[in-house]
């Protein structure tokens, strides 16, 4: 089995080098493929599963993630869903359970940070001084809703207790390797995780 991701930045490949070992098994490889942004990942992706279309073995899972980035989030999911169908190629949002597909569309919600909401347990070990339980505060309760952005949430959050710049593949860096997926409180982080697990099905999964 072979995953191809398809990212819209450098720090969703940084995050999922950490986090994919956890999920999946040894046995399944894996490479990523990284975008200079949502705009870029959109106006290529036609052509990248048109070329897929043409080359990938049977035992190939494609993965889109992008994130939402307050837009419509089942419009830009019927944009992926589209795009994946011109090119010929089968979504797993478009078959039943145990159908064969080629293609995952997964959006973060509303990004990528989100995620690291989502396990606070990992956002301390990465940065000690922020307090326990800050995840309690209503604001950060439900990590899909963090309003005004959850990577300039994030941000403001560790500048509170670190002098430092923060960029976002340095944060996802510190994070990601501490973060245990089946703890994580982020919706879309686990329906990620679900579609992975399509993917690769039960042989693939790590510690399987």
């Amino acid at each position: 089995m072979h995953l191809e991701f398809l990212l819209e930045e450098r720090s969703a490949e940084v995050a999922l080098e950490a986090i994919l070992p956890k999920i999946v098994s040894t046995n399944v490889s894996h490479r990523f493929h990284a975008f200079q942004g949502k705009h870029d990942l959109l106006k290529q992706l036609p052509g990248r599963l048109k070329s897929y279309r043409y080359r990938m073995a049977d035992d190939w899972r494609i993965v889109v993630l992008i994130d939402e980035d307050r837009e419509d989030c089942r419009q830009l999911k019927a944009k992926l869903e589209q795009i994946a169908n011109d090119e010929g190629l089968v979504t797993k949002s478009s078959v039943t359970k145990y159908s064969r597909f080629q293609v995952v569309n997964r959006l973060a919600i509303e990004e990528l940070e989100a995620w690291f909401f989502g396990d606070p347990r990992a956002v301390r070990a990465a940065y000690p001084k922020v307090p326990d339980g800050f995840h309690r505060r209503r604001k950060y309760q439900n990590p899909d809703a963090i309003a005004g952005g959850t990577c300039e949430a994030l941000e403001r959050l560790l500048k509170r207790f670190y002098r430092r710049g923060f960029v976002k593949t340095k944060m996802a860096g510190m994070i990601a390797p501490h973060m245990e997926p089946d703890r994580n409180r982020s919706k879309s982080f686990q329906v990620f995780v679900e579609g992975l697990k399509a993917c690769v099905g039960e042989g693939g999964l790590r510690n399987q």
